[in-house]
């Protein structure tokens, strides 16, 4: 399979990073210039409260914004009588159960190093931790814990025990943990001693950084878009980098010259007329990825629905006729169906609890068939999930990791006539809401005079179907009522001011 990586950052404002799997978009990563990212970078905060109740402490870390850390994410070295300088012998992450409260470890004021491991939502801010993590290109880096292993996504034990023994061999420095990342797989004992001491000269900076930095803020910035998809996402399979921009592509060139040099041929600068994205057709892709209803090749469609809570996901057949019968159509519509949940879950980055509806069958081993699709085609994804089985409504539960804020949220804006919910009151129920405020503002003996600016249908509406009401709210109130039509306005969108005999504004 033709599998390739686009990189476009011909305007500067915006950074993209296309995987493309024969000719369908598989993974999208966009980051704008205006709005950067907080995600695995360290910062020095301080303690700005702590909260009992729920065991969770905010952090102001310099950035505006306090975030938010939880006593799971409270590194031992931090409890109650734990000597910072004597750390070496800390080496496994405890168990709730066994954590003492947070505010016996915290006290508000104290510094302490944490790492944001989610972005901020809305009104909720950054999600922080103390067991900080250092990515390289094979090897994950985790400072003040002692364990060594081997990404579970690598599942045959040869590979594992290989990579665990290279990995002993390299001598870790002690109280250091790593973990050897799925990139690994295959890749050679010079690769991984390499990413090791680059990691280690890495965390000697930070810790010279923590120790000599009196004031909050950065200790440690993640790299870019672009080298963190090349560090995360590349591998041998990507058998060409495109990118459009000259500079950028040498930048490419020269990390890959250091960790993976001989896949440096496979980069090339693009420079044909027709954008980058629209030679390769992703941009109609792109225009599709926010649409609700999302089409399946059997004919069947699934339809996504975001929630503040989860997000639902249903499988619908459709036109779905090809099968002789009802099972076998509700079958091979799952089964489609799965692949192309687990895609759009990567490319809108869909993160929480995430309920699936699946059409019903009846027969047991069908719905274990489904169950094992959805597992293997969740594989690939980066993030951390965790899937419950099918249950007898045909409903799969599952959590996801949001790596990032959804595109949704970070392309789009709430609609301002229906605040996001994609429905309006129509003129009719407009109208007769509107009749009411005329009938209070009537009562107000204050009021001789009420100006009403309201859309050109609206006002068409009162105008004609409720001439006679309006007019009899004049009369039996001897008010002056005026109905300005807006062009500019549209929807719900209405004002109603009342003046007094003077002129002045009345306050209903």
């Amino acid at each position: 399979m033709a599998r390739e990586m686009l990189v476009n950052v011909a305007e500067s404002e915006e950074c993209r990073v296309a995987v493309v799997e024969n000719g369908s978009l598989e993974e999208l990563y966009v980051e704008r210039a205006s709005v950067g990212t907080h995600v695995g970078n360290i910062y020095k905060g301080k303690v700005a409260n702590i909260e009992a109740g729920i065991q969770a402490a905010f952090i102001d870390f310099g950035v505006g914004k306090n975030g938010f850390l939880h006593i799971s994410d409270l590194h031992p070295r931090y409890f109650s009588g734990t000597d910072d300088k004597k750390v070496e012998n800390i080496g496994r992450r405890k168990a709730l159960r066994e954590r003492p409260p947070i505010q016996s470890c915290l006290r508000k004021g104290r510094e302490i190093v944490v790492q944001v491991t989610k972005e901020g939502v809305n009104t909720k801010g950054p999600t922080l931790s103390t067991y900080l993590a250092l990515p390289g290109k094979y090897l994950v880096m985790m400072p003040w814990m002692k364990r060594q292993g081997v990404s579970h996504k690598i599942e045959d034990e040869d590979e594992r025990k290989r990579l665990r023994q290279i990995l002993n061999d390299s001598d870790p420095p002690k109280g250091q943990g790593f973990i050897i990342r799925t990139a690994g797989q295959g890749c050679s004992k010079r690769d991984i001693q390499n990413d090791l001491r680059y990691l280690c000269r890495l965390w000697r900076a930070i810790e010279k950084r923590i120790d000599s930095e009196n004031k909050l803020g950065s200790l440690y910035q993640e790299s870019d878009l672009v080298i963190r998809a090349l560090r995360d996402v590349f591998d041998s399979k990507i058998t060409k980098v495109l990118c459009d921009s000259d500079a950028v592509t040498r930048k490419i060139k020269d990390f890959l010259s250091i960790v993976m040099p001989r896949l440096k041929r496979r980069v090339q600068h693009y420079d044909d007329t027709i954008p980058l994205f629209h030679k390769y057709k992703i941009e109609d892709e792109i225009a599709k990825i926010q649409a609700r209803r999302v089409n399946l090749k059997c004919g069947g469609s699934i339809v996504i629905e975001q929630t503040e809570a989860l997000v639902a996901i249903d499988v619908n057949s459709g036109r779905s006729k090809k099968e002789k019968s009802a099972e076998m159509t509700a079958y091979n519509s799952n089964i489609e169906a799965t692949k192309e949940i687990a895609r759009q879950l990567k490319l809108r980055d869909l993160g929480g609890l995430i309920v699936c509806d699946f059409i019903d069958m009846r027969n047991a081993r069908h719905r274990k068939d489904v169950e094992r699709a959805f597992r293997a085609a969740t594989k690939t994804d980066r993030a951390r999930s965790k899937i419950l089985g099918i249950s007898r409504f045909g409903v799969v539960e599952m959590t996801r990791q949001r790596m990032r804020p959804s595109l949704q949220s970070s392309t789009y804006l709430a609609c301002p006539n229906c605040a996001g919910s994609g429905f309006v009151k129509s003129h009719e129920s407009l109208a007769i809401e509107i009749i009411r405020l005329l009938n209070l503002s009537a009562s107000n003996k204050r009021i001789k005079r009420i100006e009403l600016s309201v859309s050109p249908e609206v006002a068409d509406y009162l105008q004609n179907q409720k001439r006679a009401v309006v007019l009899e709210i004049e009369q039996a109130s001897e008010k002056r009522i005026n109905i300005h039509s807006v062009a500019d306005y549209v929807g719900e969108k209405h004002d109603l001011v009342c003046y007094n005999d003077r002129g002045t504004v009345v306050k209903l």
